[in-house]
C-alpha cells in the first residue's frame, strides 16, 4: 500500500512539474510577444532642415567654384542624413569678396563658410571655427631650426597636417653659412648678426614670405622686417632662390619646405654644384600657420551644438572619400580635422601686424 501511495505521489508531482514547465513556456512566449515592441530600438525621425546655405570665398573664378562644388550638395545631404538631419536643399554661393562671406556668416544669411584663417579671425565675433582643412604634411616639422639641418632632404609625408611653417633659410654665402653654423651649435643669433645680412622677402601681404617671419623677429628681438638694414622684395620665390644661390642675398623667407620645389633648379638654372640641402640651412622657424577653416554662423537660426557636431562629422567623412577629395581639391584641401578658436591665435597676431603696417603706410 505504501509503495502504491508513493508511486501515485510521484506521478502527481511529475504531472505538476510538466504543467508548470509548459505554463512557463507559454507565458514566456506570450510575454515575449507583448514586450518585443518595448525593447526594440525606436528609430527617431531625422530633423527636417529646409535649407543649408554654404558660402565659398572667391579664391578662383566663381563659375569654376560653382561647377567644381556641385557634387558637394548631394554629398552633404547624404552625410547629414546619417547624422540625423534631413536637409531639403543645400545652396552653394560664392561671395563677391572674402569680406562678403564673413559678413554673410555674421548676419546669419550664410550657415557655413569655407574661409581662410585670416577671414575667420576678422569675423570671429559672428562665426565659430569648427574644422581646419588638412594638407599633405612634411617629414620635418620642428620648432627649432637646427633640427631641420640634419643634412637630409625634407620629404613628403602621408600624414595630414592642419598647418605649415614659414622658414628663414640662409644660403651658401659666407655670411649665410656663418649664421647656420651658429644655429647648429645651439647658439642664439643676435639682432646685429641678422641685421648685418642681406635678406630677400616677399610682399607685405604674404603670410610665409613676410607676415609670419616679421612676427618671428618681433617676438625675439622686438624688431620687424622694416627694421632690417638690407631687405629686398623679390617678385617670386624663384627669383628669391636665384638670389640666394648667387650670393646676392644671405637669407630668404619662404614656406616650408620650398627647397623641395627648387631642388633641381638649384643645380641647373641657378648654377650651384652642391645640393640645395647641403648648401642651405635654417636659421629660424615660425609658429604654425593654420590652414583654411570651415566656420559656422553664430546667428544662423538652424545652428546649435548638435548641428555643429553633425556638420563636423559630415565634412570629415566627405574628406575621407575619393569623390569628396575631388570636390574639396578646388581649395587644395585633402580633408578636415576638428578645430578650436585658439588654433588661430597666431593669425590674430598676424592680422594685428597687417593693420599696423597698413596704418604706417
Amino acid at each position: 500500500m505504501k509503495k502504491a501511495f508513493a508511486l501515485l505521489l510521484t506521478l502527481v508531482m511529475c504531472i505538476g512539474l510538466l504543467s508548470s514547465c509548459g505554463g512557463n513556456k507559454d507565458q514566456a512566449s506570450s510575454d515575449g510577444g507583448q514586450q518585443a515592441p518595448d525593447t526594440a530600438p525606436v528609430e527617431s525621425s531625422p530633423k527636417q532642415v529646409e535649407k543649408l546655405s554654404v558660402y565659398f570665398v572667391p579664391s578662383r573664378e566663381p563659375s569654376e567654384i560653382i561647377t567644381a562644388t556641385e557634387p558637394l550638395k548631394a554629398l552633404l545631404k547624404d552625410e547629414m542624413l546619417k547624422e540625423g538631419y534631413d536637409i531639403g536643399e543645400v545652396v552653394i554661393t560664392v561671395g563677391t569678396t572674402y569680406e562678403a562671406v564673413g559678413e554673410a556668416l555674421s548676419a546669419g544669411t550664410a550657415d557655413v563658410g569655407l574661409i581662410p584663417g585670416g577671414t575667420y579671425v576678422l569675423y570671429d565675433d559672428g562665426c565659430d571655427v569648427i574644422l581646419t582643412a588638412t594638407r599633405d604634411g612634411l617629414s620635418k616639422d620642428f620648432d627649432e631650426a637646427k633640427d631641420w639641418n640634419d643634412g637630409t632632404p625634407t620629404e613628403a609625408s602621408d600624414k595630414q597636417a592642419v598647418s605649415y611653417r614659414a622658414l628663414l633659410i640662409a644660403g651658401p654665402s659666407d655670411k649665410g653659412q656663418a649664421l647656420v653654423s651658429k644655429v647648429n651649435a645651439g647658439e642664439e643669433l643676435t639682432w646685429d648678426e641678422l641685421n648685418g645680412a642681406n635678406w630677400s622677402v616677399m610682399g607685405s601681404s604674404s603670410p610665409a614670405g613676410y607676415i609670419y617671419p616679421a612676427l618671428w623677429l618681433q617676438d625675439r628681438y622686438g624688431k620687424g622686417i622694416t627694421d632690417l638694414s638690407n631687405a629686398v622684395q623679390s617678385d617670386s620665390y624663384a627669383s628669391a632662390f636665384a638670389r640666394l644661390a648667387s650670393g646676392q642675398v644671405d637669407v630668404l623667407v619662404t614656406y616650408a619646405d620650398a627647397r623641395r620645389d627648387y631642388e633641381e633648379r638649384w643645380n641647373t638654372e641657378f648654377g650651384r654644384e652642391g645640393s640645395i640641402w647641403d648648401e642651405t640651412g635654417l636659421i629660424g622657424v615660425t609658429a604654425p600657420i593654420y590652414n583654411d577653416t570651415v566656420s559656422v554662423s553664430k546667428t544662423s537660426p538652424i545652428m546649435d551644438a548638435d548641428m555643429i557636431a553633425a556638420l563636423q562629422n559630415a565634412f570629415i567623412n566627405i574628406g575621407n572619400t575619393d569623390e569628396g577629395k575631388e570636390v574639396i581639391a578646388i581649395y587644395s584641401h585633402n580633408g578636415y580635422q576638428k578645430a578650436q578658436s585658439s588654433d588661430y591665435d597666431n593669425e590674430r597676431a598676424a592680422q594685428k601686424l597687417i593693420q599696423e603696417l597698413s596704418a604706417a603706410g
